[in-house]
């Protein structure tokens, strides 16, 4: 049996680090094992101009762990009126990997996201013509629409007719959560999939049976069992189109045990621990490598890092169910299951 396993460093490919206060808080979270990380702009205001991603980058440098190799990899929110210049000027300056489109009011601080699709065109032209991917939160907001079904609409109505108007753009389906996303993604050229860890773990039934579990909660929402396996098996198939992308979201329990919750699971305490975890029970510990360290970079045309990360198997392995900011606390997300891998090295 497997006791000690070597990978190249793993990278984030999807994390909120907020600002301020909870910035200061959870970095060290993702530092501690990850090289990169593709770092979410929903803050408020969002980060929409290279000129602001400028002075994000510079907050989350100061706030590094001391000696921490660390790099974040901005990214701008796209508006209907993000500039199509400033974009490729952010780009081309390296400031920038990625463009984020959120739909507008799909999740936390969404407000100033897409509602009409056309007005972005040029922006979305753009990218392609300079190879700048777009990362999609992939969920319509319809109010007709089944909070469960969003995901599989947005691939009907929204994502596939961008992609078809605008063939050469390269495009990360973020935080996939059904079979309709795994599908759809393993159908495509010049497309990427991100996988959070706790989709990997939970299902709707974790969120709702036996009471309302807030640190559950999430958005895109978990679904299905039927789903949680097609997202396993992709995550754990070797198939360079899926990467790990944590969404690890920090929220303080205040604003989580509440009548009106928020969205989100801060997962990069134990991250590593819990793919592990789930990649040797599937029988794939061999392909972890490449769903955390190897296919991302890849994608996004970076070099793998040069550091690794040794986890070693022993016994149950326990984490901080909390992580404090300020007099407040942030709940680590717990998978439900004992942890015996650990980060050593």
């Amino acid at each position: 049996m497997t006791q000690k396993l070597t990978l190249k460093r793993p990278d984030d490919w999807h994390l909120h680090l907020r600002d301020g206060a909870m910035l200061k808080a959870v970095l060290p979270e993702t530092t501690r094992h990850f090289g990169r990380a593709i770092i979410m702009p929903n803050l408020v205001p969002p980060v929409v101009t290279s000129a602001q991603a400028l002075a994000y980058r510079d907050r989350i440098l100061a706030a590094l762990p001391e000696g921490s190799e660390f790099t974040p990899l901005m990214t701008l929110y796209l508006t209907e009126q993000s500039d199509p210049d400033d974009i490729a000027a952010a780009y081309a300056s390296g400031l920038i990997s990625a463009v984020k489109l959120y739909p507008a009011g799909a999740t936390t601080n969404s407000a100033s996201g897409v509602s009409d699709f056309d007005k972005v065109r040029p922006a979305l032209e753009k990218m392609a013509e300079i190879g700048l991917p777009l990362c999609l939160h992939g969920e319509v907001t319809d109010a007709e629409v089944d909070i469960f079904d969003r995901e599989a609409v947005f691939i009907d109505r929204v994502l596939d007719p961008i992609r078809r108007a605008t063939p050469g753009l390269k495009t990360v389906m973020e935080h996939i959560t059904t079979k309709d996303g795994v599908d759809y993604a393993k159908s495509q050229d010049n497309l990427g999939a991100t996988i959070t860890t706790h989709h990997l773990v939970i299902n709707r039934n974790h969120i709702l049976v036996g009471g309302i579990k807030p640190h559950y909660y999430c958005l895109p929402v978990a679904k299905r069992e039927t789903h949680r396996v097609a997202l396993l098996e992709a995550a754990t198939s070797g198939d360079t189109r899926f990467f790990l992308g944590t969404d690890s979201a920090p929220h303080t329990d205040l604003l989580k045990e509440n009548a009106c919750g928020c969205a989100g699971c801060f997962t990069a305490t134990n991250t590593m621990s819990i793919l592990a975890e789930v990649f040797e029970k599937a029988g794939a510990l061999d392909r972890l490598e490449g769903f955390t360290s190897l296919h991302g970079p890849a994608f996004y045309g970076l070099p793998v890092n040069d550091t690794t990360l040794t986890l070693t198997k022993g016994a149950p392995v326990t984490y901080p169910s909390k992580i404090e900011v300020g007099a407040e606390t942030v709940t680590v997300f717990d998978p439900g299951f004992p942890l015996h891998w650990t980060v050593t090295a």
